[in-house]
């Protein structure tokens, strides 16, 4: 019982106290999903460094507490890290990281923001991400 009341503060904590929570200035990727069962509205923007880190990570969206905390814990968690560990970054993963065992349905809302996240990692900004620019 002590485990779940520590899980469920520092969720709400990250819900209340959102990290990387904004706009992120020159982001060369973003992607943005929702997920529809629920209304979950997620945001994501990348930059990549040219060394090919995760050197700023924002996001903004709408939705419950558990798809947002999510957010905020993984971009906390992959800021900084080179791409290539953060692609390996699996469901399973973003799991682990939420902390308590989830409904099917609360999973869903988990998971949004790691499906969000991986598909920015694969969506530059088009020609300005090649150039160095940020996203418009």
């Amino acid at each position: 019982m002590v485990d779940d009341d520590l899980y469920q503060q520092r969720i709400l904590e990250h819900y209340e106290n959102p990290r990387h929570c904004g706009n992120c200035p020159h982001a060369t990727h973003r992607f943005e999903d929702d997920n529809p069962l629920c209304g979950d509205h997620i945001a994501i923007e990348l930059e990549i460094s040219p060394d090919g880190r995760v050197c700023d990570a924002c996001f903004h969206g709408d939705g419950c507490c558990v798809s947002q905390a999510a957010a905020s814990m993984l971009l906390e968690h992959l800021y900084g890290k080179p791409v290539e560990e953060a692609a390996r970054f699996a469901a399973t993963d973003m799991l682990t990281l939420f902390g308590p065992r989830l409904t099917p349905t609360r999973q869903r809302c988990c998971l949004l923001a790691w499906r969000v996240f991986k598909t920015a990692l694969a969506s530059p900004c088009g020609a300005a991400a090649d150039r160095g620019h940020s996203c418009s």
